[in-house]
């Protein structure tokens, strides 16, 4: 199952990227959360910028890329279903490890998360010593 939070990219360059995330009532995990008060949870917000940065890393490694790092995310405005989560994710340095980010996704003009974050390219699982 892909998990795809990113709708549409409205706007692309080398080191800054903007896209939208449009949610709907139809979206499954709604019903969970919270069945009298839908929201588009937090964690699946910072996913939304993490899906963006990893389309400003995209063809620089073979490996998936992954959230190693997360810092100073804070949250505001809540994302309803009728709503659309906009995202800014700029890249803000790369070092021996991955890629540095900053993004802020609004609604309606207010800021509902912001944060840093990194992407490291997913290594492949080493195999475990034999002890036979």
């Amino acid at each position: 199952m892909r998990f795809e939070l990113i709708d549409r990219v409205l706007e692309r360059e080398p080191d800054r990227v903007v896209a939208i995330k449009s949610l709907t009532s139809a979206e499954e995990y709604l019903a969970d959360h919270f069945p009298d008060f839908p929201v588009l949870p937090g964690v699946l917000m910072l996913e939304a910028m993490a899906q963006a940065g990893r389309l400003l890393a995209g063809g620089q490694t073979d490996s998936p890329w992954v959230i190693r790092q997360v810092r100073n995310v804070r949250y505001g405005q809540m994302v309803r279903p009728g709503q659309t989560l906009r995202v800014e994710v700029t890249r803000r340095g790369q070092d021996e490890t991955g890629l540095e980010f900053q993004g802020v996704g609004t609604v309606d003009g207010q800021v509902a998360v912001q944060g840093r974050f990194h992407l490291a390219p997913l290594e492949a699982p080493r195999p475990s010593p034999r002890h036979d």
